[in-house]
């Protein structure tokens, strides 16, 4: 992707300059692309990661959107729900790459969050306590379908339930049912 990457950062990092040396200023594609680029980026890397891949691809990925939008943007197609758009194209991109790279549906890496940050205000006990909790809680996820688990991480990530559902090609009712059954099966594993 060495091209696609070098094309992205001449687009984002180099545009002022050449604004400056053109004498005009960027144009709405370019600016709602900026804007969309520093509002979703971090949601969509998360997101990405949670289907199992790597920060590496997940980075690569998030580049191939943002030039895909930018094009369907210099093209003048339809600029509604944009949001959902890039989760949209997101999702089958990694999709693609998970098929490409041979982990398929069921077998997602997940690092333990309690490897990444240590409370240093809790007693051991309760460290032990929040990890069995987190372990449980991972464990669910872990079990729930393909479509379920990525509805549970869009509406994490903030997407409402009509862009999960145009992001994930379901219906708005599918959706609902989906992050109802998920989040029963989550409050349940908190309360045992």
């Amino acid at each position: 992707m060495p091209g696609l990457t070098r094309e992205l950062a001449g687009w984002l990092l180099y545009q002022p300059v050449r604004e400056r040396e053109s004498g005009r200023g960027p144009s709405a594609a370019e600016v709602e692309v900026s804007r969309l680029f520093e509002e979703l980026r971090a949601p969509l890397l998360r997101y990405l990661m949670s289907l199992g891949l790597t920060v590496s691809d997940g980075e690569d990925i998030v580049q191939e959107v943002f030039l895909a939008l930018f094009r369907h943007l210099r093209q003048e197609k339809p600029r509604d729900n944009l949001r959902a758009w890039i989760f949209r194209v997101g999702h089958n991109l990694a999709l693609k790459r998970r098929k490409q790279n041979g982990r398929f549906p069921g077998t997602l890496e997940t690092v333990p969050v309690e490897a990444l940050y240590a409370d240093p205000s809790l007693s051991p006990e309760e460290h032990t306590e929040r990890n069995r909790r987190q372990a449980r809680l991972r464990a669910v996820v872990q079990a729930l379908p393909d479509r379920d688990r990525c509805c549970l991480y869009l509406r994490a990530e903030g997407l409402r339930y009509r862009e999960i559902a145009e992001a994930l090609e379901m219906s708005l009712g599918a959706v609902s049912i989906s992050l109802t059954r998920s989040l029963a099966r989550l409050s349940r594993s908190v309360g045992e």
